[in-house]
């Protein structure tokens, strides 16, 4: 078995040529190689005698599968930054003293290292790291040793580093802390408290209510809750580091597709008809790292306005956007629900555009947890997890809509009149310009996190200068940051059809956009509508 489970590891010529099924004459049936089985040894005493060195030829000859190397790159990776912290218990320990240098010599000094390793580009730092200093090239080539035994063994790599993909059995914590902004995109975290979600699953939650994103950012970070409710650009922006410190975070589903709009000051209602009149605008997003943001940015740009110089974009935590659009300090909104009805509940602003009319099906909110927590508490996740899309699931469907909103509006969850929420929810709603339309997916309800969706993100977060370009490592961030297969598993157990492709291409208003070529729509963007 050990043998059946070692010879994966080698290319699949060498592996039949193991299992004795070699024909050709001039194939060694011992080792497998192109020599004459009786000159063997002879062959062997040619080989490096330094166990490491005899490792290095062995990955310059192909001879570990892909897996192992990933596994032993990501166990180095460990190590280096294991180091940083134990230097001044090391003492003369000859290994730690020579990670820790090679480090400190690659960064160019300790504060250097220090940021590096544990910054945006760790990894790019690390793997410089390890082709160039002498002692942690050694360091890798012995873990590439242990990472293909572990193969050999039977080991997933996910069982390797301690993170079971299918763990079984009751929640290791059922009292969770959840954090939330009262808006709609909310619903499926909300009403699986009232409507029994979380009881359905063996958790007792409490839904902690937030002030602002940046405040759920913090907290996260700081390690106050157990799960959040954040913008699906958020676990992005936070495990790169951008607009803080890094700090790895898993989307784990999706909790609503659109279900925001452009509002608009009712003192502008004669003269706002397309995206070239917000010129000189002062204008809300809920946070820099959020769909509203890059769609407001995206939809802009095709009237003729840059968005950093002919308006004034800042955040706005939700629950504060209708008042300062009512004294003023807002010219125009793009914020969640229900908050764009709440301005025409109030009548002191009009619903200009719904997001989903720039791009039907738009991830919005997101349901996330840290990979630190996740790995801590595998099972109590996969509960929660499977409660929020179970939840989904029920939101999607239009009947339950009026309940769900008789649910949530109350004062510790959304704190809004039912009318505006149902509104909101049913799609049966005025727009403050003396309409009252029927547009039953104003908001909906899938779970399921597109890779795509993280492509689109990541190339807006490009274009528009809040990511470096050579940081854009498209399909790497949607692996690390994007749980869709865990989604996927999960929704098919609550009874749900998931898809089964990663990526799809994506239908705006204006283009579409082929996640198999970010760069190109990038230039397409900037080339017909400017920087």
């Amino acid at each position: 078995m050990v043998k059946d489970s070692a010879s994966q590891l080698l290319s699949p010529s060498l592996e039949q040529m193991l299992s004795g099924n070699a024909s050709s004459p001039g194939v060694c049936q011992s080792c497998g190689d192109y020599h004459l089985t009786e000159d063997h040894w002879q062959y062997m005493a040619d080989m490096p005698q330094d166990p490491i060195d005899l490792v290095s030829d062995l990955v310059k000859m192909g001879l570990y599968s892909t897996e192992a190397l990933d596994l032993a790159d990501l166990m180095v990776h460990q190590e280096l930054r294991e180091a940083l912290f134990v230097d001044q218990m090391a003492g003369d320990n000859p290994d730690l003293r020579g990670l820790y240098e090679d480090l400190i010599n690659e960064a160019g000094g300790l504060d250097a290292a220090f940021t590096a390793a544990f910054g945006p580009q760790a990894a790019e730092f690390f793997n410089t790291t390890v082709k160039r200093g002498p002692f942690t090239r050694r360091k890798f080539l012995k873990q590439v040793a242990v990472a293909g035994g572990i193969l050999a063994l039977g080991f997933s790599t996910q069982n390797a580093l301690g993170q079971s993909k299918n763990p079984s059995g009751p929640p290791e914590k059922k009292k969770l802390r959840i954090g939330f902004i009262p808006i709609t995109c909310a619903t499926p975290i909300l009403m699986s408290d009232p409507l029994g979600f979380y009881k359905k699953y063996g958790l007792d939650v409490d839904l902690v209510k937030m002030p602002s994103w940046a405040a759920v950012r913090d907290s996260a970070i700081a390690g106050e809750l157990d799960a959040y409710h954040m913008l699906s650009p958020m676990p992005i922006s936070i495990t790169l580091g951008l607009g803080s410190a890094a700090f790895p975070i898993r989307l784990a589903s999706i909790e609503n597709i659109n279900g925001q709009a452009i509002t608009v000051a009712m003192k502008h209602k004669d003269k706002v008809k397309g995206p070239k009149d917000f010129k000189g605008f002062r204008i809300g997003v809920p946070f820099p790292y959020s769909m509203h943001n890059l769609l407001l940015r995206y939809y802009l740009a095709t009237g003729g306005i840059d968005p950093d110089k002919d308006v004034k974009i800042s955040a706005v935590p939700p629950p504060d956007s209708v008042a300062k659009l009512s004294v003023g300090d807002l010219d125009a909104m793009l914020m969640p629900d229900p908050f764009n009805q709440r301005a025409v509940f109030q009548k002191v602003g009009f619903i200009h555009m719904l997001t989903k009319d720039l791009w039907n099906g738009h991830p919005c909110c997101a349901f996330a947890a840290s990979k630190k927590w996740i790995d801590q508490y595998p099972n109590s996740f996969r509960a929660v997890n499977k409660a929020i899309i179970d939840g989904c699931g029920y939101a999607k469907n239009a009947v339950n809509r009026t309940r769900i909103a008789k649910a949530i509006s109350s004062r510790e969850y959304l704190n809004q009149p039912e009318p505006v929420v149902a509104a909101v929810l049913t799609g049966k709603f005025e727009n403050g310009l003396g309409q009252t339309l029927n547009v039953p997916d104003r908001i909906s309800f899938d779970p399921y996190p597109w890779h795509s969706f993280a492509y689109w993100i990541t190339s807006q977060m490009v274009r528009w200068s809040l990511l470096p370009a050579q940081q854009a490592k498209y399909a790497d961030i949607a692996k690390q940051v994007f749980m869709d297969d865990v989604a996927r598993q999960l929704a098919k157990e609550v009874g749900q059809n998931p898809p089964t492709k990663e990526l799809r291409v994506e239908k705006l208003k204006y283009d579409t956009f082929n996640p198999a070529n970010p760069a190109a729509y990038i230039a397409a963007q900037r080339k017909k509508y400017g920087e």
